[in-house]
């Protein structure tokens, strides 16, 4: 069984309170490891550590190149250990090991790009018309708070780890309570590249406690935080006392806009990725599946027939197309919601059920759940579900699909599926989303932004953006004529 400790200023601690949280393997329920609870106090010594650690220069006043060496050496250590890493993820999330093998690769390679791009030339100079020489250069901001969900374990941790690092920012970060697994593995690969001490620092703890404190601190100039709309809501409340920098990415249910003359077997097998990739568990998730009245009937019996054929179990069986839900908890929530879509009067035509066959009784699996005949008003079509959850919306027209595809509160994702080029851009431009496919869904690249419009969150992560999010813009100007400026006369 793996103990599992916080990193504090370069050291590996448990909590000053002692105590210790199981961490359970989604797929049968058994205990891997065991993690430091964090604690208010333990949180508030991690950020007087970056806040000292920052100041000092030690990696903020580090060349550009000198930082990039060892993001450059963290990537070669995450390709190193990838196998184990994976493997790992999968014990701890319950996500296919396929999905966690990507995962791995894809963080090596968000550590390089980010290496790189720090590397190349930034900063503005512009010509104005007094004799001054106007500058624009860009420094790192300072304190960053990084809190981070249980879906990606590991890659949503470098999304923020990697550019926080890349601008010259000291972290404070905050794994999710029942995923610590591989973010501990990637703080134990900083230390054996030798990331000086307080640069990096993990504390585990509760959102509610240790995320609280992060997010209240005046000491914190930026909080970049991924999950639910709910807690998003209450750290930006938190963070109005110093009125410091927040990234959030938050919850969705993303459109999926199918027309009658797409691709219809490729629409398909793309319909069933967004959905149940991930067993549901992805912000971005095809969740509400629109698609054109002409084709719906047929639609919805091919999907159906396919969703029941996907391979449900555990995550390590080479098998397995869909893991279980990450905790008996959410799996209970998931659950809830599957009963109330019944009781609103939505149609069951797939799934719905917990899994407990051929060995499965100890996990948290759900079976592929499909509903249909939904009206606007359900809660399986407001809320975001995150769990292997569908609904089938019927449209007449395009400004029908637009319509219902922005009737949401929020606004991350969506994916229009057409052979008519000038079509599927006439419709993707007016879906209010900021992250969007044709005849695709899911694709991600560290190069573009990714986040969303309305209650889906501020700001970006990922490119150019990502790195911008961590760094502050300066204007330096600069006098060329050194003379008295005679505003007064005497």
């Amino acid at each position: 069984m793996l103990d599992l400790k916080m990193y504090i200023n370069g050291e590996w601690r448990d909590s000053r309170s002692g105590e210790k949280r199981d961490i359970i393997n989604p797929a049968n329920g058994e205990v891997i490891a065991q993690a430091a609870e964090g604690t208010v106090e333990d949180a508030k010594e991690a950020i007087q550590v970056a806040k000292d650690t920052f100041e000092s220069g030690v990696w903020s006043d580090l060349p550009a190149e000198e930082r990039a060496s060892y993001l450059y050496k963290i990537a070669d250590k995450i390709e190193e250990n990838a196998e184990e890493l994976a493997r790992l993820e999968v014990m701890d999330n319950g996500k296919p090991l396929r999905e966690a093998e990507f995962d791995m690769a894809d963080a090596a390679a968000c550590f390089r790009y980010y290496a790189g791009l720090i590397n190349k030339p930034e900063g503005v100079t512009y010509q104005v018309s007094d004799p001054v020489q106007s500058i624009v250069v860009k420094e790192p901001i300072g304190v960053c708070g990084l809190i981070v969900p249980w879906n990606y374990p590991m890659l949503m941790t470098v999304w923020k780890v990697a550019p926080a690092l890349a601008a010259g920012n000291t972290i404070v970060y905050k794994p999710s309570e029942i995923t610590p697994v591989t973010p501990t593995k990637l703080f134990e690969m900083m230390e054996e590249v030798g990331i000086p001490k307080g640069v990096v620092n993990m504390v585990m703890g509760p959102g509610a406690t240790v995320g609280n404190a992060i997010a209240e601190s005046h000491d914190v100039d930026l909080v970049s935080f991924t999950g639910g709309t709910v807690t998003g809501r209450k750290i930006m409340q938190a963070a109005t006392g110093n009125i410091k920098k927040l990234s959030l990415e938050l919850g969705g249910k993303s459109p999926n806009i199918i027309f009658a003359d797409a691709d219809f077997e490729v629409a398909v097998d793309y319909a069933l990725f967004g959905i149940f990739c991930g067993t549901g568990q992805v912000c971005a998730a095809g969740s509400r599946i629109l698609v054109e009245e002409s084709i719906y009937d047929k639609f919805v019996d091919r999907f159906v027939e396919r969703a029941k054929k996907i391979k449900v179990g555990p995550g390590l069986d080479p098998e397995t197309e869909m893991g279980p839900l990450v905790s008996e908890q959410h799996m209970e929530k998931v659950l809830g919601y599957i009963e109330s879509g019944k009781e609103e009067g939505a149609k069951l035509v797939c799934g719905g059920n917990r899994i407990t066959e051929n060995g499965l009784d100890k996990g948290y699996f759900v079976e592929p759940t499909v509903f249909v005949d939904v009206t606007p008003d359900m809660k399986i079509v407001r809320e975001e579900i995150f769990g292997p959850v569908v609904v089938i919306q019927k449209f007449k027209d395009e400004q029908d699909a637009i319509r219902i595809a922005n009737d949401t509160d929020y606004g991350l994702a969506g994916a229009v599926f057409t052979q008519d080029g000038a079509k599927a851009l006439r419709v993707i431009k007016k879906v209010r989303a900021g992250i969007t496919w044709v005849n695709t869904f899911h694709n991600t690249y560290n190069e573009a932004p990714w986040g969303g419009y309305k209650q889906s969150g501020t700001g970006r992560a990922l490119g150019t953006w990502g790195l911008d999010t961590y760094q502050e813009t300066k204007q330096i100007n600069i006098n060329l004529e050194v003379e008295p400026i005679g505003w007064f006369k005497n």
